[in-house]
């Protein structure tokens, strides 16, 4: 089984998601087995406003650890990513980052900020 333990820099309680990788898609939004479609999947909110489909970058996440057991960042994230606040060497957009490893220990950090476009626009 992967594990994904999620902190929250909002102060929120750190979660904890045990799954098996070969069971995804967890949900409907980003790529199948990606850490959006996991946390979905298990009822932990990640704000998404694009739907999961690499055109935005409200899902992004600071992995602090396992981050050679994703997936590699495509071009098209890596080019959004300049565009996140509290960018880091190790950011990556949580619809596109796919767990591929299943034993895969995970620990990622949600930014307490995000760039929602849409919200924005809407005066939010």
């Amino acid at each position: 089984m992967a594990r994904i333990r999620i902190l929250f820099e909002s102060g929120e309680p750190e979660q904890i998601v045990e799954f098996n990788p070969a069971d995804a898609p967890f949900q409907h939004d980003g790529q199948p087995g990606s850490i959006l479609d996991v946390l979905l999947g298990h009822r932990i909110h990640l704000e998404h406003a694009c739907g999961g489909n690499c055109a935005c970058t409200t899902c992004h996440v600071i992995v602090k650890q396992g981050h050679d057991k994703l997936s590699e960042a495509s071009e098209q994230e890596e080019d959004l990513l300049d565009r996140a606040p509290g960018l880091t060497p190790t950011s990556r957009l949580g619809c596109q980052a796919v767990v591929e490893d299943a034993g895969a220990e995970i620990v990622i950090l949600v930014p307490r900020y995000t760039i929602n476009q849409v919200s924005e626009s809407r005066g939010e």
